[in-house]
């Protein structure tokens, strides 16, 4: 009987040595300071849906991008702003899209389709247990550097059903960069999306 109980404190200290080395790794992955502040600067936007229509500030900032528009999703299925990406994307605009591969794959009425047979760069995230960002980056290092991010994600039903928020931040370059670079980063590890059969 000694020896079971010495050989179980064995395997109970092996597992707690286990236990505290994982728990020291995700510590340590928790350890990054977070990033500097950034100074306020430019203007700031506000809409609180169901009140306030946020669809048209997201619909009016895509229109106005000169040259590039930058999309994280978690879900996708305003056809609204799927029509004003594509719209952006014939005129010339760099459309790049980012989307949670789950919610791509599983709703029904997701736009992310339809955005890659309109020629539009689409990249699913399939690292994450949810690609939960909804943010746009539109024309960083320019004058007109935007973005539009929050609860709000591009559906019909984060204006017409749920309590959300979306906040327009023009005209604050470290801001832009920081989203920008953060797009970026997640774009590397992304997989093109291969349309289903």
């Amino acid at each position: 009987m000694k020896r079971i109980g010495a050989a179980n404190t064995r395997i109970h200290a092996g597992m707690l040595a286990a236990v505290l080395l994982a728990s020291a790794v995700v510590a340590s992955a928790f350890d990054v300071p977070a990033r500097q502040a950034i100074p306020a600067t430019g203007t700031v936007q506000v809409a609180f849906p169901p009140w306030d229509n946020a669809e048209a500030l997201v619909l009016g900032a895509i229109r106005d991008a000169g040259s590039e528009i930058l999309v994280q999703a978690y879900s996708f299925t305003s056809r609204s702003i799927a029509r004003a990406l594509i719209a952006a994307h014939r005129r010339g605009v760099v459309v790049r899209v980012l989307a949670d591969s789950e919610q791509t794959r599983q709703m029904e009425t997701s736009q992310i389709p339809g955005l890659a047979a309109a020629g539009i760069r689409v990249s699913l995230e399939t690292r994450y247990q949810s690609a939960h960002s909804k943010v746009i980056v539109i024309d960083a290092g320019t004058a007109a550097e935007t973005v539009l991010t929050g609860s709000y994600n591009w559906t019909y039903a984060a204006q017409s059903k749920n309590a959300e928020n979306l906040i327009v931040l023009r005209g604050n370059a470290p801001l832009t960069r920081a989203y920008h670079d953060n797009w970026l980063r997640h774009a590397a590890e992304a997989q093109a999306y291969e349309p289903g059969p």
